[in-house]
């Protein structure tokens, strides 16, 4: 049985521990290298347990190394939500849809040395990248609401522009597995878990706690309600060392220096501390309207839920609008000019 990531376009992974869900992403991550050059498929890896995914740091694919803090993989999910956004930037330059179109129509005007190429800043094809999380709850118990935010964000948008996710889990618990991450990944994997309960929250039906372990898992693919039983293909880890090892005598990875930049200057400064380049515009939203709450601000401005929290807090800092009353209601304390004047002073 034959599966495309970019059909799916994003997978949801879970079972209990011995299920077989390790070999599992491994023999993902195989499949994807035997048939991928690094020019056209690229990995974020996000492994907080340190042990799954570190084989993989000399793999010339990745565009950053395995990254395994936590709070740092929340930056390399804002980067990853950052270059969606300029990728779609690229495609509307070229008036295209998707990535598809978009690495066609450059490698048609390239051949050409048509005009149009003066119009983009990078004339290189874009490349697929596949985001691994393995053990998404590791990350929620951080920062979940960041991290979900940028999760939805990604899975909502980015199958055009060539960014597909894989989360795992070996908790398949409400907390870890939202209601609203699920609905945005159609395409899931459910292996042997304890209980019918984790079996429905995974799959939305019973049948998962039945598996046998050892690979056997429950398909749902996409478009579809109706469950595949399958068997997760066996990769060795001696195997695993083997294409690794191959791969990186090829070519050295070239890693993307500004994901771990942005990440380390975000940690040493604190995030709270930095003021968000929004602040103004927020400050400008609730004072002409009065209306001062973040679910407001987050539905004016398209931003998620915890950014717009963090704004509303940094505008209660500056004192632009009061801490809530006992009805969970602030007063607007501060007229945009107001603002202005104590911001130059």
């Amino acid at each position: 049985f034959i599966s495309d990531l970019k059909e799916m376009p994003h997978l949801l992974i879970a079972g209990a521990t011995g299920s077989g869900k390790s070999v599992a992403i491994h023999s993902l991550i195989l499949s994807i290298l035997y048939k991928s050059s690094p020019q056209t498929v690229k990995f974020i890896m996000i492994d907080p347990k340190r042990i799954e995914l570190a084989i993989y740091n000399s793999l010339p694919h990745l565009l950053t190394p395995v990254v395994v803090n936590p709070k740092l993989a929340k930056n390399a999910l804002d980067w990853a939500v950052f270059e969606m956004e300029n990728r779609y930037k690229k495609l509307a330059t070229l008036q295209v849809r998707n990535i598809e179109q978009y690495n066609k129509k450059l490698e048609m005007l390239i051949q050409s040395e048509d005009e149009d190429l003066e119009q983009l800043d990078d004339k290189e094809p874009i490349p697929y990248i596949v985001i691994i999380i393995d053990e998404l709850a590791d990350l929620m118990m951080v920062s979940a609401r960041e991290i979900e935010d940028n999760i939805l964000r990604l899975a909502q948008k980015a199958r055009a522009i060539g960014i597909h996710l894989i989360l795992a889990t070996q908790r398949p618990s409400i907390d870890v597995i939202t209601g609203s991450i699920k609905n945005n990944f159609p395409s899931r994997i459910a292996l042997a878990v304890p209980s019918k309960y984790d079996s429905r929250t995974i799959i939305d039906q019973i049948g998962a706690e039945k598996l046998l372990g050892n690979g056997d898992m429950l398909f749902l693919p996409p478009k579809t309600a109706s469950l595949i039983r399958l068997h997760s293909a066996f990769v060795s880890e001696s195997e695993t060392v083997r294409v690794v090892n191959f791969l990186s005598k090829q070519a050295k990875p070239e890693f993307n220096t500004q994901i771990i930049k942005h990440s380390v200057k975000k940690e040493e400064a604190g995030e709270d501390q930095i003021m968000d380049e929004l602040f103004f515009d927020a400050a400008e939203t609730i004072i002409s309207t009065g209306q001062a709450s973040a679910s407001y601000l987050q539905r004016k401005m398209s931003v998620g839920y915890a950014r717009a929290g963090r704004l509303i807090d940094q505008l209660q800092e500056k004192g632009v609008i009061s801490p809530p009353n006992s009805r969970n209601q602030r007063e607007i304390l501060m007229t945009m000019d107001e603002l202005q004047n104590a911001n130059k002073e």
